[in-house]
């Protein structure tokens, strides 16, 4: 009698666990089915500008007939609308489309297209009415030809800095330097070609500094800008290293001292400063003539001489 007992009491608690699940299996079922739920497959798509690009929108689960579906753009905060009463509008206007039920595809991507974009689906006759996910689109543009600036002409042993800009690339572009066609590193002792140069190469500005260049450092140099969508780069220009030498150059200013004190000898003599005066017979006065004393002119002095003795 008692194994009996515990026989249906086993049963009844059998039945009962077997009645709870069919419960729960029938309500999960009634969720499903009156309820709207979405789903994406890549809520962080990319793609590179000029390109399509699909916004996945999926109904997992809906029992209403007629969704209400909306897309809207986020963009500084900002929504706007690019789907609404089933037509494509805002930025979108004319290059996006709606592949149903709820994808967005944009087939002509730009770079203002970078946001964040909300698939929204309202279903009026479902239990859990609305529903909506997130999708955050990057919109990759590729770098144009960066603005280089490498000195033609520099004396060896100085301070020079090349630089390279391009701001139109999207994600930011990254800068590669290159000397004769290969590619600089970031860090010279890590190659022997280079070993010798003391440079600081910055590939988030563009920006490459010798701290004192050396002859060795004469050579073509360009730079390329690149990025997740591709890269571009600026022609070659060569810097020239020359070397100073102080004794040439105390010689040349020397010789340029010389040569200036030389042509003002020359301007001051034409025009008079060092001429001199001759005394000839029109230009001498004779001492007065004292008394009893006759001068005559010599014909062959260039002075004068008694003509006869003194009378007392």
């Amino acid at each position: 009698m008692y194994g009996q007992t515990e026989h249906c009491i086993d049963s009844k608690m059998a039945l009962t666990r077997l009645a709870c699940i069919l419960v729960l299996l029938s309500t999960h079922c009634y969720f499903n089915v009156l309820a709207v739920i979405l789903k994406t497959t890549n809520d962080a798509p990319w793609a590179n500008e000029f390109e399509s690009i699909e916004l996945s929108c999926l109904i997992e689960s809906i029992s209403t007939k007629n969704p209400r579906i909306e897309w809207k753009k986020i963009k500084d905060g900002e929504p706007s609308y690019v789907y609404f009463e089933k037509k494509i509008s805002g930025d979108l206007e004319g290059r996006a489309m709606i592949r149903e039920p709820a994808t967005l595809v944009i087939t002509n991507a730009t770079r203002s297209d970078s946001a964040s974009y909300r698939c929204e689906v309202s279903a009026q006759t479902d239990l859990k009415s609305f529903d909506e996910i997130l999708i955050n689109l990057v919109v990759r543009v590729k770098p144009v030809v960066p603005k280089c600036a490498v000195p033609k002409s520099v004396p060896v042993g100085t301070a020079v800095e090349l630089r390279c800009v391009e701001d139109q690339g999207f994600p930011k572009s990254q800068y590669q330097w290159f000397r004769n066609k290969e590619e600089i590193p970031d860090d010279p002792k890590t190659s022997p070609k280079f070993i010798n140069s003391s440079y600081t190469l910055n590939a988030e500005t563009g920006t490459l500094k010798f701290s004192a260049v050396r002859m060795n450092d004469s050579a073509e140099y360009f730079c390329r800008a690149k990025n997740d969508a591709g890269h571009s780069e600026c022609g070659p220009q060569t810097m020239e290293i020359y070397d100073i030498n102080i004794a040439r150059i105390i010689l040349g200013v020397l010789v340029v001292v010389l040569l200036c004190i030389t042509v003002g000898l020359c301007f001051a003599y034409k025009r008079g400063y060092f001429a001199s005066q001759k005394q000839t017979g029109n230009n001498y006065k004779a001492p007065e003539k004292g008394e009893g004393v006759d001068y005559v002119r010599a014909e062959d002095e260039g002075d004068f001489r008694h003509k006869s003795s003194f009378v007392i």
